[in-house]
């Protein structure tokens, strides 16, 4: 066998690529049915349920898109030609037709006066009294932004599961919608597992350390627009594991949890989701993040994510997220825009698993893109993503030199 081959025997749960293991979880994801009605003004990071369709034309009408002179063209035979001012508009005003031989006074989005098929910008202007001098013929349609350019009444804005963001928000406002049809938010369960976890504020025993888990999933769920059930922390029995994972699959949509996904014997997310429901996803061929669950309780769908905070972290981008935005009902793509740039560093020795650093882009003092990694490699060491403005992708088994260049998923991309 070759040395970099990261298969493993077949079978259900045997070690899955990460292509492998996305199109499972995307393959098994049945987006909410539920909707509501929702403000434009709350309506941010909303999926839209329905296709909106425009109820105007955007513009309404041919206006200005500069401040100037509306003038007909005929009427400027050459340059320094003189032109009586025969009226002012200025936005939110309603325009007489042009008089021939004159221009008008026009300011931006202040609707053409019929007659005028151009707009000379005030810069190419010379006012004196009450004429202007026109130092720069226009041609016709200058400066001019027509009726419906930007929409047409009764033309589709926005397909539904559109994930609303502010220039969304923008457009449909800017065409006369002011409430929507969206999908109802997706509730999710999330609990820690693990007898050594505390709170915050706490005092520390020995062998403690306190659930930094809870909060970076609770955050990265929030992004996303998720309702919360938090279950806490709970203990580390089969029994107990057992329970929270029944309740969970009762009350939320999607169960999310933290540690208890290895194979040790205080590890009972594995046997605990096997006895209640079906388990199809256990390890994937990443590094950090090699111990993933994916199954159900019922019908309710399970991602149990590793305890190491970073493993909990990359994961949830790469597999969580991604699985997370289908539930609510986003069409399209869900996967993360990628940017390649080169490393500044050699990496002599690739690991058989495709590795997805803890990296920062920055320029350099040539003011070239490249890509620095986190000295450390270990899970456990968050204070690296709190460093880090992204992943680098690390191809298994491909050893780099310095200059080479390689995938960088920025943080913007992973978690919003």
């Amino acid at each position: 066998m070759n040395e970099c081959d990261c298969s493993s025997p077949s079978g259900a749960l045997a070690l899955k690529s990460l292509e492998q293991a996305l199109d499972l979880l995307l393959a098994q994801a049945r987006p909410v049915t539920g909707t509501e009605q929702a403000s434009i003004s709350g309506a941010l990071g909303r999926i839209l349920a329905e296709t909106q369709f425009s109820r105007i034309s955007m513009p309404p009408w041919d206006n200005s898109a500069m401040d100037g002179y509306a003038v007909r063209t005929s009427d400027l035979a050459t340059v320094g030609t003189r032109l009586r001012v025969s009226q002012r508009i200025p936005a939110g005003v309603s325009a007489g037709p042009l008089e021939p031989g004159t221009a008008a006074r026009i300011f931006t989005g202040a609707p053409l006066p019929d007659g005028a098929d151009a707009v000379v910008i005030q810069e190419q202007c010379q006012r004196e009294g009450a004429q202007v001098i026109v130092a720069k013929l226009p041609p016709p349609g200058a400066n001019i932004r027509r009726a419906g350019e930007d929409t047409r009444q009764g033309q589709e804005v926005l397909p539904a599961g559109t994930r609303l963001g502010p220039q969304h928000l923008g457009l449909l406002a800017s065409v006369g919608i002011a409430s929507l049809t969206v999908f109802r938010r997706l509730k999710v369960a999330l609990f820690s597992s693990g007898d050594e976890l505390v709170m915050p504020g706490e005092s520390l025993a020995p062998g403690q350390i306190y659930n930094s888990n809870e909060f970076t999933l609770e955050g990265l769920l929030r992004n996303l627009g998720c309702d919360l059930v938090k279950l806490g922390i709970v203990a580390d029995t089969f029994e107990a594991t057992c329970a929270a994972l029944q309740q969970a699959a009762a009350e939320a949509d999607l169960i999310i949890t933290s540690g208890g996904v290895s194979v040790g014997e205080e590890d009972h997310i594995k046997p605990a989701v096997e006895k209640l429901g079906s388990l199809d996803l256990w390890k994937i061929a990443i590094r950090p993040g090699k111990p993933l669950a994916f199954g159900h309780i019922d019908d309710t769908p399970l991602i149990g994510t590793p305890g190491n905070p970073v493993s909990l972290f990359v994961t949830h981008c790469l597999l969580a997220r991604p699985f997370i935005l289908k539930l609510q009902g986003v069409a399209g793509s869900v996967t993360p825009t990628a940017l390649t740039a080169p490393v500044d560093f050699d990496w002599p020795k690739p690991d058989t698993r495709r590795e997805f650093a803890r990296a920062r882009l920055a320029l350099d003092n040539q003011g070239e893109a490249r890509i620095s990694i986190y000295p450390s490699r270990s899970s456990g060491v968050l204070r690296s993503l709190a460093w880090a403005n992204g992943l680098a992708v690390l191809p298994e088994c491909t050893p780099l030199k310095e200059g080479d260049r390689v995938q960088f998923l920025p943080f913007h991309e992973l978690l919003s």
